[in-house]
């Protein structure tokens, strides 16, 4: 349940249940050399339900957050602001934003990027994507994990590595030295 209070220029909402802990991996070392810091798994698209657990997962790893930054497309309802233990969150929805990645923006100015994976998502397939996400070496974006996560590994035999000494499969192989003596 949601309470939105104020004028609805200055509309904050705040959810009356406790909020649910996320499900969240973040990168360990808190470098800000990765290009995400992590993954979460929402289960579902309301943000007044979603975004409290978050809010203070991220707060307890990285300091209090001030404000979230949001992909306009994805959310069932688009609230300003957002009360979360006792302060009031700014949230910024936009267009440009990738509906896979989250933006937090922290009060000692750090930022904190995740990777949005869908709440329909199987349980194998989100695991995977937020691992990949909190992976410091990982150089996908947001909004290529997903489909790198979908697409079924490609077998390629040992012999079709032409660079390597072997022969693409189908193709001819060259003589052997000593056939091409006699």
């Amino acid at each position: 349940m949601t309470t939105t209070t104020a004028p609805r220029d200055r509309m904050t909402s705040a959810s009356l249940s406790p909020p649910l802990p996320p499900r969240l991996r973040m990168e360990p070392t808190g470098s800000s050399r990765t290009l995400l810091d992590g993954g979460w798994w929402p289960r579902s698209t309301d943000p007044v339900t979603e975004l409290p657990g978050l809010v203070l997962a991220i707060g307890t790893l990285r300091g209090p957050v001030t404000r979230l930054i949001l992909s306009a497309d994805g959310w069932d309802t688009h609230p300003r602001r957002l009360g979360v233990a006792g302060r009031i969150l700014r949230l910024g929805y936009f267009t440009s934003q990738p509906l896979s990645l989250l933006t937090a923006i922290c009060a000692n100015r750090s930022r904190v990027d995740l990777l949005v994976v869908p709440p329909h998502i199987t349980d194998a397939s989100a695991d995977a994507a937020m691992i990949l996400a909190a992976t410091a070496t990982n150089v996908i974006h947001a909004q290529h994990i997903p489909l790198t996560i979908s697409a079924p590994p490609v077998a390629v035999a040992e012999d079709a590595w032409e660079d390597e000494g072997g022969h693409m499969a189908g193709s001819r192989r060259a003589p052997s030295r000593r056939q091409a003596i006699r």
